[in-house]
């Protein structure tokens, strides 16, 4: 069952009773929500008060929460530490044993999918594809020559425009492009710790103080999907901005229909099966990652 997606953008109280999150605001109750129905809250408004008891409930039950920041954006995940799994020490104990040449082998397979979602992106939108053609097949183990790097230059420039630049602290597209990967990333996290695994040990991000890195591996090919939402919105809108519309807009892809080998199932169920795929890579090199394709007719 698809996992909802609470979105609360007002001041407001979060407690539960009787197994149901309530929200209530000015001492009445707007919302009431079976906690097991909850896939990921987001809280966004900075007078949101939460009871301890509503959080707890909600890791319980594998419900992620994200708090953001004082521009409505999401800043910060949090995830169960223990109760993903029932054997969460043994996963964690060999996720932390993979070998280089192991971890290597995957971060290629990622980078090679990323790159065709750009191609596929800029092939859905009648942009020049040929730059982006030939990089996929030329990435090798740990991406060594950071053809992802490479790709991004020429795909930002093709989809954008020129006079577009990638930077996270400049609002308008940058900000709309924030949240949606915000939003993926946080998806991508709770599923990581559904299976066992553990956020925080990466395949090839591995900045100490993140505590995501294995979510920011996993979420790279999911990328160009937030892509093709946010230019949508950029056709439409003189100067794109954050709102209830363009918000409702990207928090769909975690409900989009995706396609998985020959079963059709939603995004965010996809990905526990993509985390499921990874564990079995691990240790089995004839395992490869297999990302769920955009069903184009649903987009």
């Amino acid at each position: 069952m698809i996992k909802r997606i609470i979105d609360i953008s007002e001041q407001a109280y979060v407690h539960t009773r009787h197994q149901q999150m309530l929200i209530e605001r000015d001492g009445e109750t707007i919302g009431t929500i079976p906690i097991e129905d909850l896939g990921i809250i987001i809280l966004q408004h900075p007078a949101i008060v939460i009871s301890q008891a509503a959080i707890i409930a909600c890791q319980q039950n594998g419900a992620v929460i994200v708090f953001c920041d004082e521009h409505r954006l999401p800043y910060s995940v949090l995830l169960p530490l223990s109760d993903g799994h029932t054997l969460h020490t043994k996963i964690l104990r060999e996720q932390i044993a993979i070998n280089q040449p192991t971890k290597k082998r995957l971060w290629q397979q990622i980078v090679q999918h990323k790159i065709h979602q750009q191609h596929e992106t800029l092939r859905i939108f009648n942009k020049n594809t040929k730059p982006l053609e030939r990089l996929a097949r030329q990435v090798k183990t740990g991406d060594s020559e950071n053809h992802e790097a490479q790709a991004a230059q020429k795909y930002w420039r093709l989809l954008m425009g020129d006079e577009f630049r990638r930077d996270r602290n400049i609002g308008g597209i940058n900000t709309l492009l924030n949240y949606g990967y915000a939003v993926i990333r946080a998806m991508v996290a709770r599923a990581i710790v559904g299976s066992g695994l553990h956020p925080s040990v990466g395949l090839h991000h591995r900045n100490q103080y993140n505590g995501l890195c294995l979510a920011d591996d996993l979420m790279e090919p999911f990328r160009p999907w937030v892509d093709r939402i946010v230019y949508r919105i950029a056709q439409q809108q003189a100067i794109p901005t954050i709102d209830q519309e363009t918000k409702a807009l990207l928090l769909q892809l975690l409900s989009q229909n995706v396609r998985l080998g020959e079963r059709s199932m939603p995004l965010m169920v996809a990905c526990h099966y993509l985390t499921a795929n990874l564990k079995q890579a691990f240790s089995d090199r004839k395992v490869k990652l297999d990302y769920p394709h955009w069903v184009e007719s649903e987009s």
